[in-house]
């Protein structure tokens, strides 16, 4: 057994996943209908496994560059070009959208600080805002789980770094609209506050085009992924997109030259 002074005192703020807690639930039933986890029922593209089989085959198996290999980040540059017009936004690969989630987080929170989220939410986030030293801040969103820029505004406080939103929302599935995202964009960027938006599940609109708070503000951070549209879960292949990468990752390679 390991040793309780091994571990950080952070870690004692983290409870099982309720996911975790919903499969262990579902052993114990007889032919349950699983509703517990966003694992696509159809498998990964053939042109996509195929690509991955050829790269293997060819060699391509180690570290790539920091950013993502340039190729596939000059694809998804074209991609967010596209959607959002005008906007020097940069792109970065990340291990997942979660992985992507928890660095954005690691590197825009202090120790104190508080980040705001619609309730309900995504299980992993008060624990990826804990790790990153956080504080979360849920704002209800009962009774129709839609997402309120009144109830944001009046959660607000002198300590307010963050405000992580999701649409179409993990795990309700409502889905933002586009007032109500440009209210939070522009309340976003009066307040100085880094707005983050995960849109994992960006390609699953059915009534209408998606729509980001991004297209407002270009100091909006997205973050995406391939995990959900192309049933591509286990690859933890994900992106991030905004104006200050661009800037941020110049400022670290001026520092790093001689």
């Amino acid at each position: 057994m390991i040793p309780d002074s091994w571990l950080a005192d952070r870690t004692r703020q983290i409870e099982l996943s309720g996911i975790r807690k919903v499969f262990e639930l579902g052993k114990s039933l007889k032919d349950p209908v699983n509703l517990s986890i966003g694992q696509p029922h159809f498998p990964v593209p053939e042109p996509v496994r195929e690509a991955a089989k050829a790269a293997i085959d060819a060699g391509h198996n180690g570290y790539t560059v920091t950013q993502g290999v340039a190729e596939l980040r000059e694809r998804l540059a074209v991609d967010t070009a596209a959607r959002f017009p005008g906007q020097d936004r940069d792109v970065l690969v990340t291990g997942g959208t979660s992985g992507g989630l928890l660095l954005a987080l690691m590197a825009a929170v202090n120790p104190g600080d508080e980040v705001i989220t619609p309730d309900p939410y995504f299980v992993a986030y008060p624990h990826m805002i804990t790790l990153a030293g956080g504080q979360m801040v849920a704002v209800a969103g009962y009774p129709d789980f839609k997402l309120d820029p009144d109830r944001i505004a009046a959660a607000l406080t002198p300590r307010t770094k963050v405000i992580l939103l999701s649409t179409p929302s993990n795990p309700t599935g409502v889905v933002a609209e586009p007032d109500t995202l440009k209210a939070v964009a522009e309340l976003a960027r009066k307040r100085g506050v880094l707005l983050i938006s995960d849109e994992i599940y960006r390609a699953f609109h059915y009534d209408g085009a998606a729509h980001s708070p991004a297209e407002w503000d270009e100091n909006v951070l997205v973050v995406e992924g391939f995990g959900k549209t192309y049933a591509m879960t286990g690859w933890r292949l994900g992106w991030a997109h905004e104006r200050e990468l661009l800037e941020l990752r110049h400022l670290g390679e001026e520092a790093l030259r001689p």
